[in-house]
């Protein structure tokens, strides 16, 4: 064999066993997009509220961007844009950041895990510190539900809440869904949230009452 054949080959080889020794690129992390379609009880559907879910290990990220408009009579009344982003670890918040545009006026708000605390920055310097199983309102699991304290980010309101389950079977795609249902109460008792977790964890449902009336997202229009 002539010499140089030799090398080539030998060179093969041990670039192959070099590929083959070579660490496997690390998977990429569990993503999962929830996009909810907006529907008012007075005015129809008004938008999208979308949950981008990342999941590595024991952390979890969270996107959310709403696009709301409520339009009456062709004339825009009212219009919300939001996006934030929240890490979880361990099932506790951790961090926040969001802004959000309400009729063309803007809040910041930026938060971060303190000792045995969560600490809020609201535009204005004040500082609300709340306590560190505080949870925000966004249903992007189950896990999002549990405590006794909630953020209303596009606030930066701090509120005790009251929480209750039961079951409940839901419309999904024109097919019955069996959830379980998760009240979020105030403390005065009024209503403020309702969420449908299917048996698989996935939120495929929610509600927030106001004033002005029902707001229903749901998974999918």
């Amino acid at each position: 064999m002539p010499a140089q054949l030799f090398k080539l080959l030998a060179y093969g080889a041990l670039s192959g066993a070099i590929l083959c020794a070579a660490p496997a690129a690390a998977a990429p992390a569990p993503v999962q997009k929830l996009v909810y379609v907006a529907h008012h009880s007075r005015y129809g559907r008004i938008g999208t509220f979308t949950n981008t879910v990342t999941r590595n290990g024991d952390e979890t990220d969270v996107d959310t961007e709403i696009r709301i408009a409520v339009s009456f009579v062709g004339i825009t009344v009212f219009r919300q844009d939001a996006s934030r982003q929240e890490r979880w670890n361990g099932g506790r918040l951790v961090s926040f950041h969001g802004v959000t545009t309400t009729n063309g006026n803007s809040i910041e708000l930026s938060g971060s895990a303190q000792d045995d605390h969560f600490v809020m920055q609201k535009p204005n310097g004040e500082t609300i510190v709340a306590p560190a199983s505080v949870k925000l309102a966004n249903p992007w699991s189950a896990a999002a539900l549990r405590g006794d304290s909630m953020f209303t980010p596009d606030r930066g309101r701090l509120d005790d809440v009251k929480i209750t389950t039961g079951s409940a079977e839901i419309d999904i795609g024109g097919k019955p869904v069996h959830v379980t249902r998760y009240d979020v109460f105030l403390l005065d008792g009024e209503k403020k949230y309702e969420v449908d977790v299917d048996d698989g964890g996935t939120v495929d449902q929610f509600v927030i009452y106001s004033s002005d009336g029902a707001i229903t997202f749901s998974l999918g229009g």
